[in-house]
């Protein structure tokens, strides 16, 4: 019998054959991108030093009270530049994009781009 791989189970593997090739350093660390059906979260991260330098998600009492809604592309948007803003806050100004397995499209793409207009380059 074929047992089918499920989307969660492609998209670890996606992000497992990602991470080959983006390391995050304390010069440029990565920004890495969670979504689930509800929220979406994001982190910038050095892996160098294993540490979460900023993090925000549509889960925050701030982000969450401007929006109607916390799982459409409106929602990831404001989370990049809620995202943005942090990191710039924290004197980082270059990152890596982590897509963690996701297409680039839709709400990925959405929170990239916020990012990139809030001041991150990458």
């Amino acid at each position: 019998m074929i047992k089918k791989a499920s989307r969660a189970e492609i998209r670890q593997k996606k992000h497992r054959r990602l991470r080959h090739n983006i390391n995050g350093t304390a010069a440029r660390p990565r920004l890495c991108v969670f979504r689930s059906n509800k929220h979406m979260y994001a982190q910038i991260i050095d892996d160098s030093a294993d540490k979460t330098l900023v993090s925000a998600s549509t889960l925050e009492k701030d982000v969450k009270a401007e929006l109607t809604y916390t799982d459409n592309v409106e929602a990831a948007a404001h989370l990049g530049t809620v995202i943005g803003k942090k990191a710039l806050e924290a004197g980082i100004d270059t990152v890596i994009f982590d897509r963690g397995g996701y297409i680039y499209h839709g709400k990925v793409k959405a929170l990239a781009d916020a990012a990139r207009e809030a001041g991150l380059n990458f």
